[in-house]
């Protein structure tokens, strides 16, 4: 159970290794940064975000730095890019529940969905 998530580059056809993601809990319009990390080879969280025993129910938001990802690849983007961070703000209603949320992202799209 617990919040994980993971990213694919749909450019590349790869995992976003590297790509630098922050969580937050929210309130209506306030967010407080919960941790800040950096997504391994298979472009996944080393750990879960939050294990069963710590994930509370509320509201969330994961942000992705889909700009500087793709220009560590070397991608030209424009000046501004399309996509700097992606930001999914989400609700978990169940604890006993997994919530994985997974980005699919170019330089220019990005979907999501509520993973298993």
């Amino acid at each position: 159970m617990g919040l994980s998530t993971h990213v694919l580059d749909t450019m590349n056809g790869c995992p976003a290794a590297g790509m630098a993601v922050e969580l937050f809990s929210t309130e209506g319009e306030k967010a407080t940064l919960i941790k800040s990390l950096v997504l391994n080879h298979d472009g996944r969280t080393d750990a879960p975000l939050f294990d069963n025993n710590t994930l509370k129910v509320g509201t969330y938001r994961l942000t992705f730095d889909v700009a500087a990802y793709f220009k560590a690849r070397g991608v030209e983007l424009p000046e501004p890019s399309f996509l700097n961070k992606v930001s999914l703000d989400f609700g978990v209603a169940n604890v006993e529940q997994h919530y994985h949320v997974p980005l699919l992202v170019s330089p220019w799209s990005y979907s999501t969905y509520r993973g298993s």
